[in-house]
């Protein structure tokens, strides 16, 4: 059985490497200060940053995954995950950072909600943010900050202050992300061309005539990698969602089999829709009309 470690509080992690925090609700951590450290498999009900240092070769488990990381990669975990590599009793020297924060810091503030749509936090860890060096600098520099206000006591500004600069590192780390999408054109076009290439095997094969219509989980999964990373590039290569653009070859190839004549009850069942009446509504959103209009409309220009 594999030893977990259970990350239910950032002092959690913070003493298993050895570091005593001077609060409840976040911890950061300069892996330099406390090396050399044993390695752990941890089980998360934090949100976590991970900023690496120099180290090489070092192999990390992300859910099911495994990942090799180098300098300047930021890994993000949130409630729930589980990530690290499990302890085998060897010390290791490591000379990043880490800010680990309970959700209830968040408590009435806007990022309470905003937390939500950073997306990077259910990417998986082969999915990470690689980072310039210029981008690793500004990163590091809010760290420190982080770091030194944890240093002044306590009073009534200094959870707004502290959650201020979370604010900022996600901010910051959502800019690099989206630059990190743009950088790398021909591995998005790729992903994008495989995932065409997905959805034309699955109608081919006739897979939606026993598991229905593919969702973005199944083609995340089957392309290896998680559904939000997978939406995020097809939303950066063509300004689409990954369901949108789903539905749209599936409504392509409904067009398709209207106008050879089939009807719009045979078109739903053929194409893994549980009742028309799902597949007319699918159709009516995207097209803006019915089904019945769009053969009447083909029907007048012939």
């Amino acid at each position: 059985m594999s030893k977990i470690l259970k990350v239910n509080k950032p002092s959690d992690y913070s003493a298993w490497v050895g570091q005593t925090d001077s609060h409840d609700l976040i911890s950061v951590i300069n892996y330099s200060e406390v090396s050399p450290v044993r390695h752990s498999l941890n089980n998360y009900n934090v949100y976590g940053l991970f900023l690496q240092g120099k180290e090489e070769g070092m192999d990390l488990i992300y859910g099911t995954g495994k990942y090799d990381y180098s300098e300047g990669t930021l890994i993000c975990v949130a409630p729930g995950q589980l990530g690290g590599k499990e302890d085998n009793g060897e010390l290791v020297n490591l000379s990043g950072w880490a800010v680990l924060f309970h959700p209830d810091i968040l408590q009435g503030t806007g990022l309470e909600k905003d937390i939500k749509s950073f997306t990077f936090f259910d990417y998986r860890i082969n999915e990470a943010l690689h980072m310039t060096a210029e981008e690793r600098d500004i990163m590091v520099a809010i760290f420190r900050q982080l770091e030194q206000e944890l240093k002044f006591p306590a009073d009534g500004m200094q959870n707004r202050i502290i959650v201020g600069f979370i604010n900022v590192l996600l901010r910051y780390a959502q800019r690099f992300y989206n630059r990190q999408f743009v950088t790398r054109t021909i591995v998005n076009n790729d992903i994008l061309s495989r995932f065409e290439n997905l959805l034309n095997e699955y109608f081919t094969n006739d897979k939606q005539l026993i598991d229905g219509l593919p969702s973005v989980q199944y083609c995340a999964e089957k392309l290896c990698m998680s559904p939000n990373y997978l939406s995020d590039v097809i939303k950066k290569t063509t300004g689409e969602t990954a369901n949108h653009y789903i539905k749209s070859h599936v409504i392509q190839l409904a067009k398709n089999k209207l106008v050879a004549g089939k009807t719009s009850s045979e078109v739903a069942y053929s194409l893994g829709f549980d009742y028309p009446q799902h597949f007319a509504r699918t159709f009516k959103k995207m097209t803006g009309e019915t089904p019945t209009q769009y053969c009447e409309r083909r029907l007048k220009k012939q």
